[in-house]
């Protein structure tokens, strides 16, 4: 039996494709990808956020309560005296969305921090910014559920109608809350009084909000032109940008003292 002899020469390497070495990395690492991985992560909180309030009904519930307390002690406390409502009442709703939203805010992290998850949460591979716009928007979107549910009882308490121009003065209005609210909750969340300490640290910084929400509500409320309300609206969007950005930019820090 003859054996053929093994060819033991150097074999010339296989090039790869050039195109195919170039295509590769662009599959991998997508222009958009950096941005759809970073939206996944804020959803996925948004999302754990409202299964989690779906199955308590914690913050929600204390919301609605008290939000929904505050219109009507102050309308038959008003109701009496025969007080102009069209004067009062964006005050009064402003207050109910406030110190209803302050107890949505002190829970924000509360959940994670009282069963030690916030830590966690923390090494997760993913921005700290994601982190604050998820609870931004979870916090955000209670907030409107509630104003949607005490501003109709507060329309008919007062027998007044619902302008469609509150809509962007209570969404900008509530965004600039909850976008400073956060960054401030987070500070809170790491000390014992928690729900003593947010509301003194929060309402002197959001104290230009507030005002000019309720200026703005009430022009709507007592039929004035749209020109009055451009300014306030503006103004309101301006503190909404400086809010986030700030926010975006100092939260890695505040979340990790």
């Amino acid at each position: 039996m003859k054996v053929q002899p093994t060819d033991l020469s150097p074999q010339p390497a296989s090039r790869a494709d050039p195109s195919e070495m170039v295509a590769r990395p662009l599959l991998k690492e997508g222009p958009g990808e950096g941005l759809r991985r970073y939206l996944g992560q804020v959803a996925a909180l948004v999302w754990k956020d409202l299964v989690a309030e779906r199955r308590t009904k914690e913050i929600l519930s204390a919301m609605l309560v008290f939000g929904l307390l505050v219109v009507l002690i102050f309308n038959f406390a008003f109701d009496l005296q025969r007080v102009e409502m069209t004067l009062i009442g964006p005050g009064i709703l402003w207050v109910a969305f406030t110190f209803a939203g302050i107890l949505g805010l002190n829970r924000a992290f509360a959940l994670e921090k009282d069963r030690g998850a916030l830590e966690g949460l923390m090494l997760a591979p993913m921005d700290r910014s994601a982190v604050y716009l998820g609870k931004l928007v979870s916090t955000l979107i209670l907030m409107l559920f509630m104003e949607a549910t005490v501003l109709p009882v507060y329309a008919i308490l007062n027998n007044q109608g619902i302008r469609l121009a509150l809509i962007p003065v209570i969404l900008v209005g509530t965004l600039g809350f909850v976008a400073a609210g956060t960054v401030f909750a987070a500070v809170a969340a790491n000390t014992r009084t928690r729900e003593v300490l947010l509301p003194i640290l929060l309402f002197p910084i959001l104290v230009p909000v507030i005002i000019t929400a309720v200026g703005a509500t009430g022009i709507i409320l007592r039929g004035g032109a749209s020109d009055e309300l451009a300014s306030p609206l503006s103004l309101l969007v301006t503190f909404d940008v400086v809010f986030l950005v700030v926010g975006f930019l100092v939260f890695e820090y505040v979340i990790e003292e």
